[in-house]
């Protein structure tokens, strides 16, 4: 940085900038993200509203005020749309801020302070990406306070920003499910996507350490944070969260009792470990031992049957369609890293292999298992497959005979037939985490290509490095636009003529379901897409299978 001039001291020559941004500080304002995707910002001043549109969106009027009667953690009480049932101060990244950890304690002491209390219906948790930030909220006096509301330590790492949040309370959980509660969860995470916090909370919000406090005070989202209270104090008058937001001047004395000594200490011996990992065993030899019964770690099948050269390019001949997802379809919906769901072909592999449902673990801890994660690929349970419509879920149909089968299960029909897979996809396929099973488990299922149009720049890369042809419509066409229902087989011709990158390729398909009687059986639709396969080496990778046969190969020579 130094040498490139880009390190910033008091005698840096001032720089000369190509462009200039201006920010209005007065235009900033306490915002929140969601309820699907962390996009999706929504100011604090209209977080009730946005409630209220999503409330139509995801749930019939007449049933907007339904609600149900629970006994949990020793009270009794309501939940309706809205309520929250998870309230996390989570993520390595906002964790890592003092200023906000302080906040939330300093806000927490407050509460507590006014004669607050937590609501029973809210699960709480506290999961910082250091520990040095326990031991900071011990030292300025906020570690009990944020205790007092729920938020007790549960653990360092990810927990609830990538699913591990563990089981609601089941009369809460039944409740949600008895009563079709559009339910809703508050965390300081980074990612809010679709199935990713909890299985069974369709409304996931994002939002900074205090206001995850303030939220889960209130319980529930169908409130404006500042215009009401948050509820009503020892004295039996309203607090409002003006009323207990932590002053500047407030978070700065207590931020100034951090030093920099608390991180050397708390991480002097990290490389020595604890008396756990210690006691270990360790295999002798230079060669990882495989368990052949293991269910976390298994030998990965990518490395089988790669010859000395490459095959030579080959089209995508009659090829079906997997599924077909609109816009926004993300790696969460591809390869889900949270719970493993109990009705899933994750599950019944699991079972199969001696594991009990309490010992399924997640999706993410499993990822050594091919197994586990090739049944899991397309099984997010928020996942909306355009082939069978009005059913969320990992469903597909079979063709050609129509049949609604879980799409693990057709994946391996076909297989079987030695029939290639394609997948239709919208506007931002692969957005969210970069997540190398979202590739590898489409492989894995025999996905040869995706064709949609826009796929977001890492996962595309990633499509390709396991070998998969990313493709995208030609602008200003869909497979809406084309009239493409899925339902067709595909044929895609100019790979073997020799690809190049962003080459254009042609695409014909053919209608299952057409009147025409003409020699293939059905109406034909030609059209062209551009093969997003960006740069030589990209395409390199793509002939060679992807880039572990490709460097094998490298190794080999």
């Amino acid at each position: 940085c130094k040498e490139q001039g880009l390190f910033r001291t008091d005698d840096t020559p001032e720089p000369l900038y190509s462009d200039t941004l201006e920010l209005d500080l007065s235009t900033v304002e306490a915002s929140i993200a969601g309820p699907k995707r962390p996009q999706d910002r929504v100011p604090l001043s209209r977080a009730k509203e946005s409630f209220a549109d999503v409330l139509n969106e995801m749930v019939p009027s007449e049933d907007h005020e339904k609600r149900q009667t629970v006994s949990a953690n020793g009270s009794s009480f309501e939940l309706g749309h809205g309520s929250i049932v998870i309230a996390a101060i989570t993520s390595c990244t906002n964790t890592s801020n003092p200023d906000v950890m302080v906040g939330a304690g300093l806000l927490a002491k407050k509460a507590i302070a006014r004669g607050l209390e937590p609501r029973p219906w809210v699960k709480a948790s506290l999961a910082p990406g250091s520990r040095v930030v326990i031991d900071y909220l011990k030292e300025t006096d906020l570690l009990e306070p944020l205790e007092q509301l729920g938020f007790y330590l549960v653990g360092y790492g990810c927990t609830t920003c990538i699913g591990n949040s563990g089981p609601l309370p089941e009369p809460i959980s039944r409740a949600i499910e008895e009563g079709d509660l559009l339910a809703a969860a508050v965390l300081s995470g980074n990612r809010n996507f679709e199935g990713r916090i909890h299985a069974e909370i369709r409304a996931n919000y994002l939002a900074s350490p205090p206001l995850v406090v303030a939220y889960a005070l209130a319980g529930r989202m169908d409130v404006d944070l500042q215009t009401e209270p948050l509820g009503q104090g020892s004295d039996g008058e309203d607090v409002y969260l003006r009323d207990i937001w932590p002053t500047q001047a407030e978070v700065q004395v207590a931020v100034s009792k951090i030093n920099s000594g608390m991180f050397s200490s708390g991480y002097s011996d990290v490389f020595e470990g604890t008396d756990e990992w210690k006691a270990l065993a360790v295999p002798e030899g230079d060669m990882f031992v495989w368990e052949p019964d293991s269910t976390y770690i298994k030998l990965p099948p990518f490395f089988e049957g790669i010859a000395k050269q490459p095959p030579a390019a080959t089209d995508i001949v009659n090829a079906r369609v997997l599924a077909v997802f609109g816009d926004s379809l993300t790696t969460d919906h591809i390869s889900p890293a949270g719970a493993i769901a109990k009705k899933s072909a994750a599950a019944d592999y699991l079972r199969d292999h001696g594991v009990e449902q309490k010992d399924f673990n997640t999706y993410g801890a499993r990822r050594g298992n091919h197994e586990v994660l090739m049944r899991g690929t397309f099984g997010n349970v928020r996942l909306r497959n355009q082939l069978v419509p009005g059913v969320e879920g990992p469903e597909t149909l079979m063709f050609p005979a129509g049949e609604r089968v879980r799409i693990y299960d057709a994946a391996m029909q076909y297989q079987r037939e030695g029939t290639p897979l394609i997948i239709l996809a919208g506007k931002e396929y692969g957005i969210g985490s970069s997540r190398d099973w979202a590739a590898k488990g489409p492989l894995l299922l025999g996905v040869r290509a995706v064709i949609a149009e826009d796929i977001e720049r890492i996962h595309r890369s990633n499509l390709i490095g396991m070998g998969i042809l990313p493709l995208t419509f030609e602008d200003g066409e869909s497979a809406q636009s084309l009239g493409l229902t899925g339902r067709e087989t595909y044929t895609i011709t100019g790979v073997s003529d020799g690809l190049t990158p962003q080459a254009k390729l042609s695409v014909r398909a053919v209608a299952d379901d057409s009147a025409d009687d003409g020699p293939e059986g059905g109406n034909v639709t030609t059209f062209s897409v551009i093969a997003r396969i960006e740069t030589p080496v990209e395409v390199d990778y793509y002939l060679h299978g992807g880039i572990l046969p490709f460097v094998l190969r490298q190794l080999a020579t």
